[in-house]
């Protein structure tokens, strides 16, 4: 595996490629308190096949941590990527986002379609439609800002956890449950805090209305356990009928977590 950091408007990005250069390229972005890390038991099932490519997102993981908000808004984060695949000469390639990482995932594919050969979008959605619903949730996430600079990470991390958006996750095993969370311990404070305040879900505008602009391939999955973002999910599909949707069974929101083995076969079925 190779590791990089890259130079990007004053960030040092930090990035891990493996595979070969001649082989079908795959660029992963994780969700919120995510990392590289989250990628990897994917990646490996992906050896062979394609060349993978993970990238700590502005805040997260072994990347900057800026110190205004303001900088992790979806617009800078979108510019952020685009020279980032430029100066690694990534110009077509296929797009896995995951929750927050999809939401960028997404937003970069309408900005920037001619780099995405196919879009794959893990537990996520085009935003929230509604003025006020964005408004509640940007006050919501003001408060859990507060909460995680007041408090801590440990203390973000203990409740983190324990939401039922990762119910699922408490059937993993021991050792699985200890890496996920060494790896939302591992986040500053300061980066969850102006992540939330810059590129949280409420921050950004809603795409509902561009979906169907999108003219690559677009694969939607959802984990059975996970209602909420099924229901997005359909929604979405049925905007665009095009698209395809799967619902992996007796899973929850991270899939490629609880079942990385399935969530690799997935890919290469998608993109064979």
């Amino acid at each position: 595996m190779n590791e990089s950091w890259i130079s990007i408007r004053g960030l040092s990005i930090h990035v891990e490629m493996e595979g070969e250069l001649d082989l079908p390229t795959v660029v992963f972005l994780h969700g919120f308190t995510g990392s590289t890390r989250t990628w990897r038991e994917v990646r490996d099932e992906l050896k062979g096949s394609f060349r993978t490519v993970a990238i700590d997102l502005t805040g997260h993981g072994k990347t900057t941590v800026p110190q205004y908000p303001e900088r992790f808004s979806m617009e800078e984060q979108i510019e952020d990527l685009h020279l980032l695949f430029e100066q690694l000469s990534l110009n077509s390639f296929y797009l896995v986002g995951y929750s927050m990482g999809g939401r960028i995932a997404l937003a970069f594919t309408l900005q920037y379609p001619d780099f995405v050969k196919a879009l794959l979008l893990e537990s996520s959605s085009p935003g929230l439609k509604e003025e006020e619903a964005r408004n509640d949730r940007m006050n919501a996430d003001e408060v859990l800002a507060k909460k995680i600079i007041q408090n801590g990470i440990t203390s973000f991390v203990n409740s983190w956890e324990n939401i039922a958006l990762f119910d699922s996750q408490k059937r993993l095993p021991a050792v699985k449950r200890q890496m996920i969370r060494e790896e939302r311990l591992q986040q500053s404070e300061i980066g969850l805090a102006n992540s939330l305040l810059g590129i949280g879900t409420g921050r950004q505008k809603s795409y509902w209305e561009t979906l169907v602009s999108i003219k690559c391939p677009v694969f939607l999955m959802t984990g059975e356990l996970d209602s909420k973002f099924v229901a997005i999910a359909r929604e979405m599909k049925s905007m665009v009928p095009t698209w395809h949707h799967t619902i992996i069974p007796n899973t929850g929101h991270a899939i490629h977590v609880e079942n990385p083995v399935f969530f690799a076969t997935m890919i290469k079925e998608y993109l064979k």
